[in-house]
């Protein structure tokens, strides 16, 4: 039996949902707005985009092969190509998009 969903199912799901992002994003403020936040979570917030980086290129390169062709040649020229812009332009999206476009051409052409 097909079960039919009202507009007012929906409207309440949508709310619910927006009430629970907005909570989310709202308790940290709440929670550390009055006093300095603990060493935990100041340790937390300094080392968490570094980890992050590490468990992308391990997962970037875990399933590359450097024994057959293209011997892994896309995966490192893009890496190489990630950190060299982004150290010559500083720029998160420029050094992203361009290794992207690096990585598919040299994909397709290898």
């Amino acid at each position: 039996m097909k079960e039919s969903y009202s507009l007012m199912m929906a409207l309440v799901a949508v709310f619910v949902s927006g009430a629970v992002i907005y909570g989310t994003r709202l308790l940290p403020f709440v929670a550390f707005s009055r006093k300095n936040p603990p060493a935990i979570i100041r340790f937390i917030e300094k080392y968490t985009p570094s980890l992050i980086m590490a468990v992308l290129v391990v997962y970037c390169f875990k399933d590359t092969s450097f024994l057959s062709s293209p011997f892994g040649i896309p995966h490192l020229a893009a890496s190489v190509a990630t950190v060299v812009i982004h150290l010559l332009f500083k720029n998160s999206m420029v050094s992203i998009f361009s290794s992207t476009i690096i990585f598919m051409v040299l994909s397709r052409i290898m």
